[in-house]
């Protein structure tokens, strides 16, 4: 599931792009992505785009209008990717319209700029150009799109936490302090911190040596300022060395900066041990017994089941 780190040089990336572009053309091929109505997915034609920025894990495209006569001041496309989703950036589009229900990857594509060829002419359905399509691979259908006037409409988006890299070591101990869940938990529930996956977590706990199933509220204040440190550190980290690649490397670029995450079975690059997992029903985290549970191996569930 793309992050804060991979979302934030996704933003970056487009805004680079497609900031000052109009949107000439918007394609759905799942409208079951589209999580919103009114306004309509056709009104983002002939807008300008404003910006690209990031709020969580969300992307949100800042449209304003391309016409006088246009009664929207502002218009903005969000999405969230989910766990299989992604954005590519193309310069040349294909100009073929969508099919609905096909077998593509593709849920949305969205038309920028001139189109390709348009100094000899070419313009409308039948031409190029520069663009992004958003994709969802696998058969489990979560990626997600509003089209709103403000982020307050989007429910998700509202009851967002406060986004982790704006946490002093005061507010995250506040945090922790009211809640009774395991640290892993909190760190991932996007109504209590916003910005922090599955990922990233593991990677944070790891390099605070925490355990993932300490409590939260059992931390003691240094262990509460060495995870807040953990956190800047791990995720700036990562978005540093994310900022100015190609979308399509940002995949491969984040896996080459995984210390435990995805690495079971694999030595642990502070001490050596073997990195071991715990696995639920949907999925995995990581840790190294050694660096983060004073060597003891967490309960599997799914693994003690198939043993019996």
């Amino acid at each position: 599931m793309p992050e804060l780190p991979e979302v934030a040089a996704i933003a970056d990336y487009v805004d680079g792009r497609a900031a000052g572009l109009p949107i000439r053309r918007v394609d759905v091929a799942s409208l079951s992505v589209l999580k919103t109505a009114d306004p309509p997915y056709t009104a983002l034609v002939g807008r300008i785009v404003e910006s690209v920025s990031r709020v969580g894990k969300y992307l949100v495209i800042r449209t304003i209008p391309g016409q006088e006569n246009d009664p929207e001041p502002t218009i903005l496309l969000v999405i969230h990717l989910s766990r299989a989703g992604w954005l590519r950036w193309s310069e040349d589009l294909s100009p073929r319209p969508l099919r609905p229900g096909g077998k593509s990857p593709i849920a949305l594509r969205v038309h920028a700029g001139m189109p390709s060829g348009a100094g000899s002419g070419a313009s409308g359905p039948s031409a190029g150009g520069e663009g992004f399509d958003v994709t969802e691979a696998g058969t489990q259908k979560r990626l997600a799109v509003w089209i709103v006037r403000d982020l307050a409409d989007i429910d998700r988006v509202a009851t967002l936490g406060p986004d982790v890299l704006s946490l002093t070591v005061d507010d995250l101990a506040a945090i922790l302090a009211g809640t009774s869940g395991r640290i892993k938990n909190v760190l991932t529930d996007q109504r209590t911190i916003a910005g922090v996956g599955n990922a990233y977590s593991d990677e944070i706990l790891h390099t605070a040596k925490l355990s993932p199933f300490a409590s939260a509220k059992s931390l003691s204040p240094a262990q509460v300022a060495t995870l807040h440190d953990a956190i800047r550190q791990v995720l700036t980290d990562a978005t540093s060395r994310l900022e100015g690649q190609e979308v399509a490397r940002l995949k491969s670029e984040k896996r080459t900066g995984l210390r435990v995450h995805a690495r079971t079975g694999l030595p642990c690059p502070v001490c050596g041990d073997t990195i071991r997992e715990v696995s639920f029903a949907d999925r995995s985290f990581q840790y190294c017994p050694t660096c983060q549970t004073g060597g003891k191996v967490l309960a599997d569930r799914r693994m003690s089941r198939l043993l019996k």
